[in-house]
């Protein structure tokens, strides 16, 4: 369950805020973080509320008078908090409200393991958001592959509609 949440956290970043100034690698890291639980088997703090707002407020108290680093850091819990509604985990009540629903874990199964086959069309679904935005934002052109992975960022031109008047979004 990588590509799920990778892809379809940078597209939903990007439909969202539309901005070539954000952290598009640390959204994909913050939307997989909570699958550092799956040796658990089932959801603790990442997968509740508390935990991505806990994220956001750490990500913003460790950065005082440094917009622009806090601007890269909150990627981070956006993602964290695309996994929730990517992962439908707002549907159990203990682990979603935890530790407003009492101090115990839930025991069910993480979404990302009861799922069964559907796993794969969500992973299918990811590659195809990949491959979008890939395309999309011209990843193929060295010079704006290298900046992407140097700083997350995309080109001003290719979202604003460059020089081919190519512009990016549906």
């Amino acid at each position: 369950m990588l590509l799920w949440f990778a892809g379809l956290s940078f597209l939903a970043v990007w439909l969202i805020f539309r901005s070539p100034a954000v952290d598009y690698r640390l959204v994909m890291v913050g939307a997989l973080l909570p699958l550092v639980e799956l040796p658990f088997g089932h959801p603790m703090v990442l997968h509740s509320l508390v935990g991505s707002v806990a994220l956001l407020v750490v990500a913003m108290l460790l950065t005082p008078r440094r917009r622009l680093v806090q601007r890269r850091l909150v990627a981070i819990p956006i993602g964290v908090f695309l996994h929730l509604v990517l992962d439908g985990a707002w549907t159990d009540t203990t682990a979603f409200w935890w530790p407003f629903t009492g101090l115990e874990w839930s025991t069910a199964e993480l979404p990302e393991l009861s799922r069964g086959p559907l796993n794969i069309l969500l992973e299918l679904a990811g590659l195809a958001a990949l491959v979008w935005c890939w395309r999309t934002f011209r990843l193929t052109e060295p010079p704006r592959r290298a900046r992407f992975l140097r700083t997350g960022q995309l080109d001003r031109d290719v979202v604003a509609g460059g020089p081919a008047g190519r512009r990016a979004g549906p």
